[in-house]
């Protein structure tokens, strides 16, 4: 699918809005360990202070806590993106089968991923000129307008509160 395929991308939606409310599944982690460099792993660790273990977030010029991690629909990122090189490209370190919208994980959720416990963060997570390059104009509007900006299909931003290991496959647990 062509990710400027507005049509494709707002008939897909009804796939989106059937993501689980709970008991949800991590389906991909994704670490940047340098800017435009992506590792797809099969396991990865949250940590406190550096986030995803490996990852870059930690090396910025800004660090701001609220941002430690960026989470995506998994669902929503099969619309865009038809493999999971181009769906590592969004930037999100961690992917997973779970309702993001406000309604079901308002700022200050938590939810477990294997032995580890995140919290979402009020900080807004938007698509940046980076992800409209490479997933096309109208699909960084649908993310960030009407129904995509209320269901989050941009994503969340969340913090480590309890590190752990966290696996491709996991469990993702509304606490």
């Amino acid at each position: 699918m062509s990710s400027s395929d507005t049509e494709t991308v707002e008939y897909d939606i009804n796939y989106v809005r059937q993501s689980p409310t709970d008991g949800g599944t991590l389906t991909m982690i994704v670490r940047r360990p340098a800017p435009d460099e992506r590792e797809i792993l099969d396991e990865g660790v949250l940590d406190r202070t550096v986030g995803l273990v490996g990852d870059s977030w930690k090396d910025r010029v800004k660090v701001d806590p609220d941002a430690q991690l960026n989470i995506m629909n998994a669902r929503a990122i099969e619309v865009l993106a038809a493999d999971e090189a181009t769906r590592a490209l969004a930037g999100d370190q961690l992917f997973i089968d779970l309702d993001l919208s406000d309604a079901n994980l308002p700022p200050g959720s938590r939810l477990r991923i294997g032995d580890a416990v995140i919290e979402i963060t009020p900080k807004p997570h938007t698509g940046c000129a980076k992800f409209a390059a490479r997933f096309g104009a109208a699909a960084t509007r649908f993310v960030n307008t009407g129904e995509g900006k209320r269901l989050h299909l941009r994503g969340v931003c969340a913090r480590v509160v309890e590190g752990g290991t966290v696996r491709r496959g996991d469990p993702v647990t509304k606490l």
